[in-house]
């Protein structure tokens, strides 16, 4: 017998692209903590996400989910050379931007804000979209590579780079900027594909 998903009646349901905090709910049911094991535990790598729904229906398959995991994690925090931090969320929001996922444009826009103090034009990218002028020609050079990488994989090609190298991007810097991207462009997509967005808690 084929189960019946029903989606869940949301009051308010976020429909625009925000900085501000917002929830999240999944269409299937996940883990709760009482069922992990500790080869659920060693999935999550970090204790705290069993608090997220979504790292708890992905806690499923708790070897994808730490693979998924640690790329993420060595993505965005590992910056001892490449982009700046903010440069990085930059380059994720934009592909969230693309790709309509308004969960992961809030959270990566709000890190690219902190992380930059450029907030204002953080909140251009999501209410103008990815064709904005955000103030700096860097910037800008670094959201039309992650949308080109979002759209069409595989039209991502030496022009986008040579555009990078034109705003003074090095080899790590590029490779940063395509990996945030691209890292998000199938993140968004599965996010999208197992549940919605809701107001915040």
């Amino acid at each position: 017998m084929t189960e019946t998903v029903t989606r869940p009646e949301i009051e308010d349901r976020p429909n625009a692209f925000t900085q501000a905090e917002i929830g999240w709910t999944p269409w299937l049911t996940p883990l709760t903590e009482d069922e992990l094991t500790d080869r659920h535990w060693a999935g999550l790598v970090d204790a705290s996400r069993s608090k997220s729904p979504y790292f708890m229906l992905l806690a499923r398959d708790p070897e994808t989910l730490e693979a998924r995991t640690k790329t993420d994690k060595d993505i965005f925090y590992n910056t001892r050379a490449g982009l700046p931090r903010a440069e990085r969320e930059l380059s994720a929001t934009a592909a969230s931007r693309t790709n309509g996922c308004i969960f992961c444009a809030s959270v990566h826009s709000r890190f690219t804000s902190h992380h930059s103090k450029r907030t204002e034009d953080v909140q251009r990218l999501l209410d103008e979209g990815t064709g904005a002028e955000l103030g700096s020609r860097r910037w800008n050079a670094v959201v039309a590579a992650s949308v080109s990488l979002t759209g069409t994989p595989s039209s991502f090609g030496a022009d986008d780079i040579a555009h990078l190298r034109e705003q003074g991007l090095d080899d790590l810097e590029i490779a940063d900027a395509i990996h945030g991207a691209a890292f998000f462009n199938w993140a968004n997509r599965l996010m999208l594909s197992l549940g919605e967005p809701t107001p915040a808690a």
